[in-house]
């Protein structure tokens, strides 16, 4: 049986954590589906299509795993897609209890979808995309942090 797995976040910007975890979960996982959210209640540096054209550029090298962009709830994405597993980064202890009332209410909405969850190799923990913006805003180096190309994509955007 071929497994569907979709690791959706908000990708604002894709970390070098995140390329980690794709990539990982891509040697389990037949199909992963990289999922760009759009949520209303977030302020967001990089458009949807931006954050995906991004994540296609990082992910091209990998032939079983797809980027698309969705605006509303993971699990109605996931029937679309005929998948039944969900990603979850998890970077230290402190995501835990978010994570896992994540995963109650994604079950509670969609019994037949599971929830996994992968922590962050421990180099990767610190790495995070709000982290990242407050580094750039303050001049510092992103190098090792995010894909290079995308280093020049978000100086522009934070110091203009």
């Amino acid at each position: 049986m071929s497994k569907i797995a979709v690791y959706p976040g908000s990708f604002d910007p894709i970390t070098i954590g995140h390329l980690d975890i794709i990539e990982r979960v891509s040697k389990v996982f037949s199909h992963v589906i990289v999922l760009v959210a759009e949520s209303s209640q977030k302020n967001y540096l990089f458009s949807v299509e931006e954050r995906v054209q991004f994540l296609k550029k990082a992910l091209g090298h990998f032939g079983n795993v797809e980027v698309d962009g969705f605006s509303g709830l993971t699990v109605d994405y996931m029937k679309k897609k005929n998948a039944h597993v969900i990603i979850r980064g998890m970077r230290a202890v402190a995501d835990f209890e978010y994570e896992g009332t994540l995963a109650s209410m994604n079950h509670r909405l969609a019994p037949d979808i599971e929830t996994f969850m992968i922590f962050s190799r421990p180099e990767y923990y610190f790495i995070s995309s709000k982290g990242v913006k407050e580094v750039a805003r303050n001049g510092g180096d992103l190098k090792g942090l995010v894909p290079d190309f995308i280093i020049p994509e978000i100086t522009r955007k934070l110091r203009g």
